[in-house]
């Protein structure tokens, strides 16, 4: 196996597609847009490359085939937050169901972030905002997520436990059926706000 650094268009085009080639076999998941992805690693799109940096690889096989992914990253706002020691992180991890090659991954990402001055890695989590890739799924695999939640097979909680990651805390997402009835309280407010004087309330 081999790791490869990401800095080509077709070294990203692998970068993209391994996620849904893991993830083919589930039928509720929903690919995220390849676009988005590229750009939350293009420094003129990603407001964090200001005060922090990036860096993607691949792992593939002998024959070429791309076996996994990840990314590792550092910015200014996360590297203390909670901790009193240089905190990196590492996201957009895919992976076969392989010990060896998550920890070729983890250990490329490891070496990155101690190199840049890191003392400690949290993830997996999104180089940019909360509301989209963070957290890896634990539960949850036999419903269509909602966009941007974080969607992988049950076998990472396995890869990243054995690596030596611990669960300091849990994240949850909520849904509500646009067909069940809304709490009293939204109609209180809803006729609260449409009785006020250069207010329009629709819905």
């Amino acid at each position: 196996m081999k790791v490869i650094e990401v800095n080509t268009p077709e070294l990203e085009h692998s970068f993209v597609t391994i996620n849904a080639l893991i993830n083919k076999d589930n039928p509720n998941y929903i690919r995220p847009l390849d676009k988005e992805v590229l750009d939350t690693f293009n420094p003129s799109k990603n407001k964090l490359f200001k005060d922090g940096a990036a860096k993607r690889w691949i792992v593939q096989d002998q024959t070429g085939k791309t076996l996994g992914r990840i990314a590792a990253f550092h910015y200014k706002k996360y590297i203390n937050k909670g901790t009193e020691f240089p905190t990196g992180c590492i996201g957009y991890f895919d992976a076969v169901e392989d010990q060896l090659v998550a920890n070729l991954l983890f250990d490329t990402a490891k070496a990155w972030l101690i190199a840049e001055g890191m003392e400690a890695m949290d993830g997996p989590v999104n180089f940019g905002d909360r509301d989209k890739w963070w957290g890896l799924m634990v539960e949850g695999y036999d419903r269509e997520p909602m966009y941007g939640m974080s969607f992988n097979p049950p076998y990472y909680e396995t890869l990243f436990a054995n690596y030596g990651f611990k669960n300091f805390y849990n994240q949850y997402y909520y849904r509500k059926s646009l067909s069940d009835s809304l709490p009293e309280r939204f109609k209180e407010r809803y006729e609260k706000f449409n009785a006020k004087e250069g207010y329009s309330v629709h819905i």
